[in-house]
């Protein structure tokens, strides 16, 4: 997957979505956010992941109030001239301790997907992008976010496993087996559906039934294990 022709694709939609929609507009999956709230994040985000990249502090941004689409605009160049300067063999400060600086390409890429998704959804229009996106999501959340839940001590070890079967990308998970904890090693209910539906599930922006995926097996412990912070 080329993550950084995907992450200039979505940052331009990003940018061309920003004054379709009212700024005071409520972003549903981010309550109390408005719209204007969800640029400003997302612009922050994209500065603070270059200095990270980098591995040296950024500078603030400030309180505002901004231009949102000139915030957002500087911002997104910067990340992608900070990937471009370092090329992809630098070592970063990842999120999981020192790393390449291609972590934080694939993390922007799923940081701006799922907030497209929101951004979009304050105008009542979707979002998309390839199955083999949305299904590398799905995997940071179950080989990176969930286990660095736990080692945090921010969610306890997952004690149920729920697997995950993306159709249309030909790939499945088993959320739990990679926690530092205790993982998981068998599954108690299985849930079947596209690779955006399941990214949706578990960024907490669809209920299983609203995504449309199909549950099999136990739907308690898909329920226990949706009710957790498996993502920050």
């Amino acid at each position: 997957m080329d993550l950084l022709g995907t992450l200039r694709t979505l940052q331009d939609e990003f940018g061309e979505t920003i004054p379709r929609v009212d700024p005071a507009a409520p972003v549903a999956a981010c309550a109390p956010w408005r719209a204007r709230d969800l640029v400003v994040h997302l612009a922050r985000v994209h500065h603070w992941a270059a200095g990270r990249a980098r591995r040296r502090r950024e500078t603030p941004l400030g309180r505002g109030p901004f231009d949102l689409v000139e915030l957002y605009t500087a911002c997104a160049a910067e990340l992608r001239a900070t990937f471009d300067e370092l090329g992809p063999d630098a070592t970063s400060a990842t999120l999981v301790g020192p790393g390449p600086v291609t972590f934080w390409h694939r993390r922007q890429v799923h940081e701006t997907l799922v907030h497209l998704w929101d951004l979009r959804a304050c105008g009542g229009w979707d979002a998309d992008a390839a199955s083999e996106v949305w299904a590398d999501g799905v995997d940071e959340v179950v080989t990176m976010f969930e286990p660095r839940q736990v080692r945090l001590g921010r969610i306890a070890p997952l004690t149920r496993g729920v697997a995950l079967v993306a159709e249309d990308a030909a790939r499945s998970w088993l959320l739990g087996a990679h926690q530092p904890v205790a993982p998981v090693v068998e599954a108690d209910v299985t849930v079947t559906g596209s690779a955006k539906a399941l990214g949706l599930v578990l960024w907490h922006r669809a209920a299983p039934d609203e995504a449309g995926v199909v549950v099999s097996g136990d739907r308690t412990a898909l329920a226990d294990v949706l009710a957790r912070r498996i993502t920050p």
